[in-house]
């Protein structure tokens, strides 16, 4: 039959008898004028499957492996505390920056006391976890989403949910888990104790009794007499080859001293400490371009000066030298100070000027310091006043 044919006009289906135009013989889907699906509608809903049947665990069921896994959840906690014990023993068994390394050559106090306190956490973790799966209850319950507000249901409910949780939990039933738990957390607070000491001694304290030469926030390795010397290379710098416009990374030369060996008197935590305070900026400019200071008359040679390299702000090194104006530029915030002005700030973040290092020449011809930086270097902290 084509659509030309009179019984079958425009393509139409033939109609079953007793059928509807459209639907299927066979009561499904059928498809419509435009090639599409159409589901049977029905007014039965899809019934409410429920939860699958409760599988009970070994623990539930065996009272000999209940009483093992709570002896291994117990097992963690004790060896949690045994390696917080560990933390405040490293702590002070090995020292920062010795000589003893462990692995891939870090510090032994670095990994003893790295490796203790994670291995505590990981332990309580797992116990915790490890009680979780083997003897909390766990049964599958399912709840209706309740209004999100705070009435007196609410209340009650939380509270019966405390309660229901303690009471599966088990631990009103298990005091060994409960109390090598307590334990094992309440050892965790004793490194943070421990730690406590490394906030001291004050910066006061050990103005006045240093360990090491240049110890301390307010103190550094210059003194009267050293010379200055250029940074990386160690070599002195003589005032008469500083030009108008020059700019030179400078340091102490106690980073550079060795003893009768040959080996350098500053190493190790020492010298990186003193490394971290000690570096500067010798900028040459006309000798009347710079602005008098009260108290800092003679701290210049022949328009040489000399700034700690230290940023005020956050401790960024400083050398953007704008030669025109005499502005130092931090890299970091872009804090600016007027070298020829006492290394005041003229723009960004800093709250202080650039400590000033007093500056004169030795018989040499050398430049040298006349003493140490009158005020602490780099960022202010709590006791600088």
């Amino acid at each position: 039959m084509t659509p030309d044919d009179p019984k079958d006009p425009a393509g139409q289906h033939e109609t079953v008898p007793g059928t509807s135009p459209g639907a299927s013989p066979q009561g499904g889907v059928v498809p419509d004028s435009r090639g599409e699906f159409t589901p049977v509608r029905t007014d039965t809903p899809v019934a409410d499957p429920g939860l699958p049947a409760h599988q009970w665990r070994p623990t539930d069921v065996d009272p000999k492996l209940e009483k093992r896994a709570e002896r291994q959840v117990a097992g963690m906690f004790v060896a949690a505390q045994v390696f917080v014990v560990l933390f405040v023993v490293s702590y002070f068994v090995f020292d920062i920056g010795g000589d003893g390394d462990a692995i891939l050559g870090l510090g032994a106090s670095t990994v003893t006391l790295g490796l203790c306190l994670g291995i505590a956490l990981l332990l309580i973790g797992v116990g915790i976890i490890q009680w979780a799966r083997k003897l909390m209850g766990d049964h599958e319950i399912s709840e209706m989403r309740h209004p999100a507000r705070s009435s007196d249901e609410d209340r009650t409910a939380t509270l019966e949910a405390l309660r229901v949780g303690t009471e599966e939990s088990g631990i009103a039933r298990r005091p060994l888990i409960r109390n090598t738990l307590l334990g094992s957390v309440g050892l965790l607070g004793v490194p943070a104790v421990v730690l406590l000491r490394d906030l001291g001694p004050t910066p006061g304290e050990v103005a006045t009794e240093q360990p090491y030469e240049g110890a301390g926030l307010a103190n550094t390795v210059w003194a009267d007499g050293m010379r200055v010397v250029r940074d990386v290379i160690g070599t002195p710098i003589r005032a008469a080859d500083l030009e108008i416009g020059d700019l030179v990374n400078a340091t102490a030369a106690a980073l550079y001293e060795t003893n009768e060996e040959g080996e350098l008197v500053l190493e190790g935590t020492e010298r990186l400490i003193a490394n971290s305070k000690a570096p500067v900026i010798v900028v040459r400019m006309e000798p009347d371009e710079i602005e008098d200071v009260d108290g800092r008359e003679n701290w210049t040679v022949d328009g040489i000066i000399a700034y700690s390299k230290i940023c005020t702000h956050v401790g960024c090194p400083i050398s953007l030298y704008e030669r025109t104006t005499h502005h130092v530029l931090c890299p970091c915030h872009q804090s600016t100070f007027d070298l020829a002005d006492g290394a005041n700030v003229v723009f960004g973040p800093a709250a202080r000027a650039l400590p000033q290092l007093a500056l004169a020449v030795d018989d040499e011809g050398y430049l040298v310091a006349q003493s140490d930086f009158d005020e602490p270097v780099g960022p202010s902290f709590w006791e600088r006043g």
